[in-house]
């Protein structure tokens, strides 16, 4: 009995140290369960334990101010003039003076034709105007064709023969009136100041052909001295070689393309106007322009707008001319703004008050010293200012710079 009282006593021992060290074991387990959670047990009694410090911001207010009104558009650049260079007269290239890419002035030689038969056919048709100067009169060389034909030779000759016989008729027909002359002689008198009369309009109209024939070999002497001009192929305007299209030594038919040249400056920008846009352009306008990949912002003026709106995607079909600085190159994508007013007025708040994410763009407002966001539907925008066309109203303060301000944190408005 002794032996089985002892066991129970000392099970019981054992017992009791179990649930004293078990006492223990739980509360440190619960202690580091705790402090891996990362939040205090302190902390979770009392929530408001950790607020945040108020943040120091800046505000402005929405305000009404003058903006400018603009209708944005996409289009692309092109060249305000193209041509294909041909040659006017056949022959063979003697020289070519440019390449891909070369710049050109107005009246720049671009290339040569072989001239040497041109330049004989200049001696010739020079000679032959010499010869019919020297026919009717004038001297081989000079410049003014007009002559007199009564002071002509020719002329001149039949003259003298038509006043002989004029006067032989005449004294024939007194003394057939006074008896003294048979009739018969006065006829013969008559028959020869008719001849002489119509050898006196032949002659006229001799020199006359003669001078006409000086009007034509002059003029074969101004298209011989053309063509020789011609012979070398001029830039038509200022611009640059897009293409190379002939070859030294080829033979070239008249018209046949020897090179093709663009004119950089200005640039035509052709673009769409959506319909309900497009009672607010004109011509005369300003236009900002803006490439993908170019910090740069170039300036025109609309110069020409379509009559019509076509009728498969609802447009107006503008053109602008826009300055070119050597860095637009016509085939570019452009996105343009178009100023249909200088000054219009806009509710708006500084530009960097905006902060956009998802495509939703909010501001931050300062109510009873906390930060509260706040959606807005933006319209037009500038480098300093962004209309707000609804979410805000005059007077209503907005966090410049807000950065990572989330709505409920603390703030403190600073000057």
């Amino acid at each position: 009995m002794s032996f089985g009282l002892s066991n129970i006593t000392s099970n019981t021992s054992l017992s009791s140290r179990a649930l004293i060290l078990a006492g223990l074991f739980f509360p440190m387990v619960f202690t580091s369960v705790a402090c891996k959670s990362g939040y205090p047990v302190s902390a979770r009694n009392n929530p408001g334990a950790e607020a945040k410090e108020p943040r120091r911001v800046k505000i402005a207010h929405a305000a009404e101010i003058a903006m400018e009104q603009t209708v944005t558009v996409t289009g692309t650049l092109a060249a305000y003039d193209q041509a294909t260079v041909s040659a006017k007269v056949p022959g063979r290239v003697k020289s070519i003076a440019v390449d891909l890419g070369s710049v050109v002035r107005q009246g720049q030689i671009l290339a040569q034709i072989d001239d040497q038969d041109y330049q004989l056919r200049l001696q010739q048709a020079d000679a032959a105007l010499a010869q019919a100067r020297a026919r009717v009169g004038l001297p081989p060389e000079g410049k003014d064709d007009r002559i007199d034909p009564e002071k002509t030779g020719t002329v001149r000759q039949a003259q003298a023969l038509l006043d002989d016989a004029q006067v032989k008729f005449r004294r024939a027909e007194a003394l057939v009136q006074r008896g003294v002359l048979p009739k018969a002689q006065l006829e013969g008198a008559e028959a020869e100041y008719k001849v002489a009369l119509s050898r006196y309009q032949d002659a006229v109209e001799e020199i006359r052909n003669r001078q006409a024939l000086v009007v034509q070999r002059r003029s074969e002497l101004e298209i011989a001295r053309q063509q020789l001009a011609d012979s070398s192929i001029h830039a038509p305007f200022d611009g640059v070689v897009q293409e190379k299209r002939a070859s030294i030594g080829e033979y070239l038919a008249a018209g046949a393309p020897i090179v093709n040249v663009v004119r950089m400056d200005p640039l035509r920008l052709r673009a769409e106007v959506p319909e309900r846009e497009s009672r607010n352009v004109h011509v005369g306008e300003s236009v900002r322009v803006t490439l993908e990949g170019d910090p740069n912002v170039y300036t025109g003026k609309i110069a020409r707008i379509s009559p019509t709106i076509t009728a498969q995607n609802r447009v107006l079909i503008v053109e602008a001319e826009v300055h070119n600085n050597g860095q637009l190159r016509p085939g570019s994508y452009a996105r343009a703004e178009i100023v249909s007013n200088h000054s219009s007025p806009a509710l708006a708040v500084p530009a960097n008050a905006i902060v956009s994410f998802a495509g939703i763009d909010k501001v931050i407002l300062v109510q009873d010293g906390k930060a509260l966001e706040k959606p807005v539907t933006l319209g037009r925008r500038s480098a300093e200012w962004a209309e707000v066309v609804s979410g805000l109203k005059t007077g209503d303060p907005v966090v410049i710079d807000p950065g990572n301000l989330q709505s409920g944190q603390p703030v403190v408005v600073t000057e």
